[in-house]
């Protein structure tokens, strides 16, 4: 056998392969996020020293074997090398191995649900500043949250083109001009963040809150028929109350899950259609396939589907309402600003699944720490009880419920210890301006995306306490107490700066009417016997949190 020429061939495979990385993947690695440049790479340029070898010893197979091989042996070692070298811009910062070498690492703990707990760890064990991949730093800095988060901040990092959740007909929105969820672009993001600011101004508010009305009673008189009959999943049916309303306020209507049931699966494919997003989000390079692959993320392609379904029966049959897509699509004749269809459908995703999940799963905390605590509970009930009497109409009033401090420093709590996205607000320098100072040692260029967990940030000791892992509400009252400090600077339940949550407003509502509604109608209890720690082990972090059933006893209170 010509072993001096196999040799020969997989070494000259080996050095092309450094020289690449050398000369191509280490400085140019947004290269290796584009699939056309990563084929070439990886396929066409080994074949010339495998061309080589075949001349040499005959054997095609073989020959492509040993230069492949080679090739991409010596790309991984390089790449492993350059990451655990003293060279790489991010050395400084401590983190455990295998996130300094791949992200691959951070996928396998994002499929845990996990994700949260551990990202809390490596703080613990590292510090505020922590390496969690070969071009990523977590943060849980409060001095440096407006550098990074807030108006001098960074938009959007990659992480937003790894959640590609609208399938193939919206695969057309990256970065466009209208599109607002992942736009990468500060110019751009603050055009699309105009047509969403105008979906909640106090006036479009107005039209949301008797829809959310309507639901929330609507809530309130199917339970009272289910209660009747023992506990219910009061998990399932806060969340089916929140898609209801969210297709009256996004689409004009369409959803009836507490009145029909999930029986068509929409809910459960919502929920099961964020676990594959939740790990692309990690490794982004592989989303632009990942709508082409019939095997693949058939929870994520259904659900654009369904998006696509209701985004051309509400374009097609129009509202009597102005409803979210009215403000969106700008309803008044201007064909100059339509809006592209790819936008339209990223768009719809984006306020089914930011509304309704994000939203549900943060109602559903807020009654579990309630319930959990029954001082809390017995203490809500009675300012609920004292701002809307008997006789006095139901709590609908918005000015009225945003006054009741006791409720919202219940909802801020709970929204401190569970933040519907837990860990996943990546900001990074904007594609093309080099690179961004975050203070005067921490600079970093735009290969660079920063994290800020909130689970983390909201558990810090230095920014909440005592006791950060408790609930206790009252730390929201005790402004000037001097042996409890609670630093709102580090409360980002929904985030922080440009690209902060366009429906806050929208979101607190629900909270605040659902909650005082049920506390005035119900006497809620747990059911006997269930484990309150059973909760946070049944939460799960797929971006948005996921959450297990939370079963209750209900007694209507008569004529409350």
């Amino acid at each position: 056998m010509p072993s001096l020429e196999i040799l020969g061939g997989a070494l000259t495979a080996a050095l092309l392969g450094y020289a690449v990385h050398r000369t191509v993947l280490q400085p140019h690695e947004s290269l290796a996020k584009n699939a056309e440049w990563l084929a070439a790479l990886l396929l066409l340029v080994p074949a010339l020293p495998a061309a080589v070898l075949r001349a040499q010893i005959g054997s095609t197979l073989l020959a492509s074997l040993v230069a492949y091989s080679a090739y991409y042996c010596s790309i991984l070692l390089a790449t492993i090398a350059y990451r655990l070298s003293s060279t790489h811009p991010l050395t400084i910062y401590p983190g455990p191995l295998l996130c300094k070498v791949t992200k691959l690492w951070m996928v396998y703990t994002a499929n845990t649900g996990k994700l949260h707990e551990y990202t809390r760890q490596l703080h613990a064990t590292y510090g505020p500043i922590v390496r969690i991949g070969p071009n990523e730093l977590s943060v849980v800095d409060v001095d440096l949250l407006s550098r990074i988060l807030g108006s001098e901040g960074m938009p959007k990092g990659p992480l937003w083109e790894g959640r590609r959740i609208s399938g193939k007909r919206g695969a057309g929105a990256k970065n466009n001009r209208g599109n607002l969820i992942g736009n990468r672009y500060k110019d751009r993001h603050a055009e699309a963040r105009k047509t969403w600011n105008r979906a909640f101004t106090p006036a479009a508010m107005k039209d949301y809150e008797p829809i959310l009305a309507r639901r929330a009673a609507q809530l309130i008189d199917e339970l009272k028929q289910k209660g009747a009959t023992g506990s219910v999943d009061l998990s399932l049916w806060l969340s089916y109350c929140i898609f209801d309303f969210m297709g009256d306020m996004v689409f004009g209507g369409g959803f009836e899950l507490m009145h029909d049931g999930d029986r068509d699966g929409i809910y459960r494919t919502m929920v099961a259609g964020l676990h594959l997003p939740a790990l692309t989000q990690q490794i982004p390079w592989v989303a632009p396939v990942l709508p082409y692959l019939p095997w693949v993320g058939k929870h994520m392609k259904a659900l654009g589907q369904f998006a696509f379904k209701c985004v051309t029966k509400r374009l097609q049959e129009g509202s009597v309402t102005n409803d979210l897509f009215y403000h969106l699509l700008d309803e008044v004749p201007n064909p100059e600003k339509q809006t592209p269809f790819p936008v339209i459908m990223t768009n719809a995703v984006t306020a089914m699944l930011a509304g309704s999940d994000t939203t549900a799963v943060a109602l559903c905390n807020t009654f579990y720490c309630v319930l959990a605590h029954p001082d809390v509970y017995q203490h809500l009930r009675e300012e609920v009880d004292v701002a809307f009497p008997p006789g006095a109409g139901d709590p609908v009033d918005a000015a009225k419920l945003s006054s009741l401090e006791y409720l919202n420093a219940v909802i801020n709590e709970s929204l401190r210890l569970y933040p519907s996205i837990p860990t996943s607000l990546q900001r990074a320098p904007q594609p093309g301006t080099g690179t961004h100072q975050i203070s005067p040692t921490l600079v970093i260029d735009e290969r660079t995306s920063i994290l800020v967990p909130p689970y983390v940030l909201h558990r810090d000791s230095r920014y909440f306490s005592p006791d950060p892992d408790r609930f206790w509400p009252e730390r929201w009252l005790r402004k000037d107490d001097p042996d409890v400090v609670t630093n709102t600077s580090a409360f980002v339940p929904f985030s922080s700066g440009p690209p902060n949550c366009v429906g806050r407003p929208v979101a607190l509502l629900s909270m605040r009417m659902i909650l005082a509604w049920m506390v005035r109608s119900f006497e809620m209890r747990l059911v006997e016997g269930y484990d309150v720690k059973q909760w946070e082990r049944d939460l799960r972090d797929y971006f948005a949190l996921q959450k297990g059933p939370l079963p209750v006893v209900l007694r209507s209170r008569g004529n409350m």
